[in-house]
């Protein structure tokens, strides 16, 4: 899917920012979205008369505050998502390389989707409670803050209601892998060019390209999932899902029986409008971020622009360029308790 590639320029702490703020923005922006399709999913009324009939009455019964409803868990969700997720993909990596540090692109996608399924077992009870946020009537909350819902579903459903429909993260982590796959091992064939070749552009398309095609392929999985994080017999209207089961099975079999196969895609539309938008923002406000980082890091001269600043060695880090630039401030060309003196 689409990915950032990593400067080695930025300190890691920067690095984690950046893709924090990043992906905080472009879930912010694109939450409207995200509401209609988990409502859409979940079965709530405001998804009975299609994709934009959706945004009218979300706006009729809670206002705009309805469309970010769930936003602040979701970002919230996101910096222990990612630093696990990073974690745990590094270590599988390293795992599954050869001598030369080589692994082949089918092994690194399988490393993607299990690191993912580690970070969601981990920040799954934020999960639930932002699709319980969603559902609720913003008007008329249940819930009441983050920690309010964590401990009010724990209360009154105990810990086994934090993680119900995890399991259909681990299902739904296989033909997303493969979704993925399928796009990447037919990219040189699509631009008829060899992958190193891309150009940015080439690569955010790709990106979004791979993102479609996965979470449509993984799509029934998480609709299960969101119809199993709402429904619950202590909220109204059984958490506004559009059928009741007993488990993960009776769930597909429900949804299928009163609603029919298709419906296990519903909010696809939402879902893939949203993926343009979501991975753009994620890349600009990304970039800008960087911009602002390097010119800090003195690699650049504006932190408006790439223009390099002449004479600095772009191959150095920023703790080595910073070591540098003292002793040349100072005038130590010739001391020996500097690793880059050393070095050099």
């Amino acid at each position: 899917m689409a990915s950032v590639k990593k400067d080695y320029r930025l300190t890691k702490t920067q690095s984690f920012m950046c893709i924090g703020f990043a992906g905080i923005f472009s879930k912010t922006v694109t939450s409207p979205l995200e509401v209609v399709k988990i409502k859409s999913q979940v079965g709530t009324f405001h998804s009975k008369n299609g994709f934009w009939q959706s945004f009218l009455l979300i706006y009729q019964h809670e206002g705009l505050r309805g469309f970010w409803k769930g936003n602040l868990v979701s970002c919230l969700r996101l910096f222990p998502f990612t630093a696990v997720h990073l974690t745990t993909y590094k270590k599988i990596v390293h795992l599954h390389m050869d001598e030369v540090g080589f692994i082949s692109q089918w092994r690194a996608i399988l490393a993607g989707g299990l690191a993912g399924v580690v970070a969601t077992l981990f920040t799954y009870p934020l999960e639930v409670a932002e699709t319980r946020f969603i559902v609720q009537n913003c008007r008329q909350p249940t819930y009441i803050g983050v920690a309010h819902t964590l401990a009010k579903i724990y209360r009154n459903e105990g810990l086994h209601a934090l993680y119900r429909g995890f399991p259909l993260t681990l299902l739904g982590a296989f033909p997303f892998s493969l979704g993925c796959y399928v796009v990447y091992v037919n990219l040189d064939k699509l631009w008829q060019e060899p992958p190193f070749r891309f150009t940015p552009l080439q690569n955010f398309i790709n990106g979004c390209l791979a993102a479609g095609v996965a979470q449509t392929l993984s799509y029934p999985f998480e609709t299960v999932k969101r119809k199993m994080q709402a429904q619950s017999a202590r909220l109204p209207h059984f958490g506004g899902v559009d059928v009741h089961f007993s488990g993960m099975i009776d769930c597909f079999v429900q949804v299928i029986r009163n609603n029919g196969v298709l419906s296990l895609w519903n909010g696809l539309a939402a879902n893939t409008i949203k993926i343009i938008p979501y991975f753009g923002l994620l890349f600009t406000c990304f970039e800008m971020c960087k911009q602002i980082c390097l010119y800090r890091n003195g690699y650049i001269v504006s932190p408006l622009s790439y223009k390099l600043v002449p004479g600095v060695d772009q191959s150095l880090g920023p703790y080595e360029l910073k070591e540098v630039k003292r002793y040349l401030r100072n005038g130590n060309f010739g001391s020996r308790e500097s690793s880059i003196g050393n070095r050099w």
